[in-house]
């Protein structure tokens, strides 16, 4: 599964997910325009962050409490699965980040 990741509207990078593992890379344009990192747990670089689950930064974006579990129903996605309910509805999300959804392979 893979999804765009933007800032005020700017691709900012693609997070991406194969078996349990989870990929973050920032977008080389957004590298060159001087844009700030999404956190300060993900600062500006080439290199793709890599990690068992969600970072903590995209999981806190995660909805919880009622509203995970009406998502998780509607959906019909696993409660358990924190990046499918995150890139199904990251047009939703608080603050400046929207994730748009790629492709589901």
């Amino acid at each position: 599964m893979k999804a765009l990741v933007k800032m005020n509207g700017i691709v900012a990078g693609t997070l991406s997910r194969q078996g349990s593992k989870v990929m973050f890379e920032y977008d080389k344009g957004y590298l060159t325009l001087g844009q700030p990192a999404l956190s300060k747990s993900l600062p500006l670089r080439t290199e793709p962050y890599e990690s068992e689950g969600l970072p903590a930064y995209f999981s806190g974006l995660v909805s919880e409490g009622w509203l995970k579990r009406v998502q998780s129903r509607e959906q019909r996605i696993d409660p358990d699965d924190d990046f499918a309910l995150l890139v199904h509805n990251g047009d939703d999300l608080p603050g400046a980040i929207t994730i748009e959804l790629l492709d589901l392979s």
